[in-house]
C-alpha cells in the first residue's frame, strides 16, 4: 500500500489531489490522503471535494481527510501545494509522518522550495516539480478550474528511476497528464520566469492578464521583467532555450485573457501574498550573481511595503 498525502488543497493541491483521490478511492494499492484543517477539512470531511471545470462537475473523497498527524500516519509520498510562505510551517508540524523513506514533490509557485524543505528533512528525497494550470479555491471544498491546459512536470538528479517511474504511473493511472523531466531544473525555471514575471506585473499594475497584453505600457513592464529574469537565469548557469522570452510571451498570449496570477488574486483579496518567492527571490539572486534587476527591484519594494 503506497500513502500519499496531499498538503495545501487550493488550486494545484485540490485540482490534482482530486483526480488522484477519484482514482483510487476504492483501491487497494494506493491510499490518497487530504491534509487540511478548518473550513476546507470541514467542507470535504462533509460532502466531499467539488471540482469544477469549462465542461463538468466532479466529487471526490479521499480515504482520509485531517490534520492530526497521528491520524495520517506514515506517508510513503507526501505532495506539497501550500504557498511558499507556508512550507516551514506546514511541513514540520508533519514530522511525525515523512520517514527518510518520504518522496517529497514540492508543487509551490517558486523555486526555492527543494532547497527549504531539504533544510528540513536533509535526509529525504525531495524532487523537484512544477504544473501548468489555471485554478483556484471557489470557496472551501470546491476549486474551479478554468480552460483545458493542464501539465505536471517532476524529475530529480538523485531520485532512482523506479521512485520516479512509480510516480509517474500513479499520476497516469489518475489521467494526469505529467511528465519525468530529463532536466527539471531548466523546466522549473521556465515555469519560474513565466510565474514570476506574471505574479509581479500583474500585482503590481493591478491588472489582468487582458489588460496587460491590451496595453503597451503594461505589456513594456512585462517584457522587461522577463529580460531581467533571463539574465538571472543565464547567470546560475542554467541552459534555457535561446528565445525563452518570446516563448514566455506566447503562452501568455494563448492564456485566458480574463485570467489573472494567485498573487494578484490574494492581493486583491487582502491576503498575504508570495512577493517574496516570486519577485525579491529575483532579487537576491541578482545580488548574488552580480545582476541587475531594476524594475524587479522597484517591484519588490512597492509589494513588500
Amino acid at each position: 500500500m503506497k500513502r500519499i498525502g496531499i498538503l495545501g488543497l487550493g488550486g494545484v493541491g485540490g485540482y490534482f489531489g482530486g483526480l488522484l483521490a477519484k482514482a483510487y478511492y476504492k483501491s487497494y494499492d494506493v491510499e490518497i490522503i487530504f491534509i487540511a484543517r478548518g473550513e476546507t477539512q470541514k467542507a470535504i470531511a462533509e460532502s466531499g471535494l467539488k471540482i469544477i471545470t469549462d465542461d463538468e462537475e466532479a466529487i471526490v473523497y479521499p480515504k482520509l481527510v485531517s490534520n492530526n498527524p497521528d491520524e495520517i500516519g506514515e506517508l510513503d509520498y507526501l505532495i506539497c501545494a501550500t504557498k511558499t510562505y507556508d512550507i516551514e510551517e506546514s511541513l514540520l508540524s508533519l514530522q511525525q509522518c515523512i520517514t527518510q523513506k518520504t518522496v517529497v514533490l514540492p508543487l509551490y509557485n517558486g523555486v526555492d522550495a527543494p532547497e527549504r524543505i531539504l533544510e528540513l528533512f536533509p535526509k529525504n528525497e525531495v524532487l523537484q516539480g512544477c504544473v501548468y494550470i489555471i485554478s483556484m479555491i471557489f470557496s472551501p471544498g470546491t476549486i474551479r478550474k478554468i480552460g483545458f491546459y493542464e501539465k505536471l512536470f517532476f524529475g530529480s538528479k538523485t531520485a532512482s528511476v523506479s521512485k520516479l517511474n512509480e510516480l509517474q504511473i500513479i499520476f497516469q493511472n489518475a489521467k494526469i497528464e505529467s511528465y519525468i523531466a530529463e532536466n527539471i531544473e531548466e523546466t522549473v525555471w521556465e515555469k519560474f520566469i513565466f510565474i514570476s514575471a506574471l505574479a509581479s506585473a500583474t500585482s503590481y499594475l493591478n491588472q489582468n492578464i487582458g489588460q496587460i497584453l491590451s496595453n503597451p505600457e503594461s505589456k513594456a513592464v512585462y517584457v522587461e521583467l522577463l529580460t531581467e529574469i533571463e539574465l538571472v537565469a543565464k547567470a546560475k548557469g542554467l541552459n534555457l532555450p535561446e528565445d525563452i522570452v518570446n516563448q514566455t510571451i506566447l503562452k501568455l498570449e494563448k492564456s485566458p485573457k480574463e485570467a489573472t496570477s494567485s498573487m494578484h488574486r490574494d492581493y486583491l483579496a487582502g491576503n498575504k501574498i508570495e512577493s517574496s518567492s516570486l519577485t525579491k527571490f529575483v532579487v537576491n539572486e541578482g545580488v548574488k550573481y552580480g545582476v541587475k534587476t531594476p524594475l524587479y527591484e522597484k517591484i519588490s519594494s512597492v509589494l513588500l511595503s
